[in-house]
């Protein structure tokens, strides 16, 4: 078997144990821009410098499972802004697993957002798109119910600048390390946390938690 192939089917795989191990089934189309989109991140990361992991084997476990990890705390329907979304997490996977979901990303830096908008084209997802902007110039046409952060900012800095896109009844959510106690602590008090679920990711090391926040 050429080892083109045989890296295909390696990564393949490594999906297929993550998903069943976290209890999250997606069909084979699914499972297919997943793959196909850690082809693309590391085709483009080679000159584009879009992330620090440069093994496809490492982006299966620390990227596309790590941004899946968050999808069963997603509500059924609605507008989800990733803000900072970089090279597309966790936003891409999201909208490709949840295709009920418009997905927006939003970063600040030409070259992520030029990766993103291509990938989003090869990939054929029509609920996501993306927007090259900083977040205090953002001035979408509508709020969203759902905003998501993934090694953004400081969680008190997040919900700041997410604040003013949330819509009346949305939450904020902020996917995180450690349990981030110093974080939360220092929230501001307009801003009330409703849950800290820890998150468990197959073939990553270390804790990850997701911290929910709405208006107080």
């Amino acid at each position: 078997m050429p080892a083109i192939a045989t890296q295909e089917t390696d990564l393949s795989s490594l999906l297929d144990d993550g998903l069943a191990a976290m209890a999250l089934p997606l069909d084979t189309a699914t499972c297919g821009k997943l793959l196909a989109y850690v082809t693309l991140l590391g085709k483009w990361n080679q000159v584009y410098n879009l992330t620090a992991i440069r093994e496809p084997a490492r982006m299966i476990g620390a990227h596309i499972l790590d941004s899946l990890s968050v999808v069963p705390h997603l509500p059924a329907r609605g507008a989800l802004l990733d803000i900072g979304s970089g090279g597309g997490l966790p936003g891409i996977p999201i909208a490709a697993a949840r295709p009920d979901l418009h997905v927006t990303m939003l970063d600040s830096v030409q070259k992520k957002t030029t990766f993103v908008r291509q990938a989003i084209g090869e990939l054929g997802l029509t609920n996501a798109e993306v927007v090259n902007e900083r977040i205090e110039k953002y001035q979408p046409q509508q709020s969203f119910n759902v905003i998501i952060s993934r090694a953004y900012a400081e969680l008190a800095d997040f919900v700041a600048g997410a604040a003013p896109l949330l819509a009346e009844g949305g939450h904020m959510l902020a996917m995180k390390g450690v349990y981030p106690h110093e974080e939360i602590a220092r929230l501001p008090k307009e801003f009330v946390v409703n849950e800290v679920c820890e998150l468990s990711v197959p073939q990553i090391e270390g804790k990850r938690h997701l911290v929910k926040v709405s208006r107080a």
